[in-house]
């Protein structure tokens, strides 16, 4: 008991060491390293997130290219008429409320038919942002506004510490404890009075909202986007690789196969 509690505290401390030391980075670094922070600071969310809710449930989702793509879209189109921190949270909520209806009419289908219908979630999103803005608007794609490296830096980095900080909580709570009994056997889970759907739902919403949020922000650091770049199946396949790489059921594990996995495609 006191070697768990002790190892508790050692990774509280070594990681609010770490976001210490990241947040005094800024301007001791070249813009590159910022640049490539955020690529792994963005990674990082996609990956605890996707995890969150596939890692002990066992649901393999690939839809996360389609809430990423909606954050940005949503950056895309609002940028320039909210505030930055408005249009992160509007990102989020978009990606929440759509989750909410996916997974009432998808969560009741079982292994690979779910991965199947979340990967051709995203394909649908996709074209259907393609023909609007090819029959509806007349162009494809869109200029975004910009902002400055540091800015973004720190939202990004703000928004890594909510998403650790929530899927720390819900992990070590009943409802991890339940996530974890679903996973295992959906009929017990249900037998012993957990609410199956509404649980997989509501998970699987909140960890699209920090997909959502993600793209908004990373909007920013992009001039222009189009649905091919927004909705790139990359986004869907990369977070599964990389919590893989690490391990699943590990917090520490996904970050760091996200880092690693970030830094082997960047070089």
């Amino acid at each position: 008991m006191r070697r768990a509690i002790s190892r508790k505290i050692f990774y509280l401390m070594l990681f609010s060491l770490s976001f210490i030391l990241m947040a005094m980075m800024p301007p001791y670094v070249s813009p590159y390293t910022i640049i490539l922070l955020n690529s792994i600071f963005m990674y990082i969310v996609l990956t605890v997130s996707w995890a969150l809710f596939s890692g002990p449930t066992h649901y393999l989702s690939l839809a996360s290219a389609a809430f990423f793509g909606l954050g940005i879209y949503v950056s895309a189109i609002l940028g320039d008429k909210l505030p930055l921190l408005a249009v992160i949270g509007l990102g989020g909520l978009i990606s929440f409320l759509l989750a909410l209806l996916v997974g009432l009419s998808s969560l009741r289908l079982k292994g690979m038919y779910f991965t199947i219908f979340t990967f051709g979630l995203s394909e649908l999103i996709r074209h259907s942002v393609q023909w609007w803005e090819v029959n509806k608007t007349g162009t494809v794609g869109r200029w975004v506004i910009a902002v400055d490296h540091t800015t973004a830096y720190y939202v990004m980095l703000g928004v890594l510490l909510i998403t650790l900080a929530a899927t720390y909580a819900i992990k070590h709570s009943k409802y991890g404890l339940a996530l974890l009994s679903i996973g295992e056997s959906e009929e017990a889970a249900d037998h012993i009075g957990i609410h199956v759907n509404a649980m997989k739902i509501l998970t699987f919403a909140i960890s699209t909202f920090f997909m959502g949020a993600t793209g908004a922000i990373m909007a920013t650091r992009w001039s222009y986007i189009d649905p091919s770049i927004a909705f790139n199946p990359l986004f869907s396949f990369m977070p599964v690789l990389m919590a893989i790489f690490g391990g699943v059921g590990s917090i520490f594990g996904q970050i760091l196969g996200a880092g690693v996995l970030t830094l082997l495609a960047d070089f």
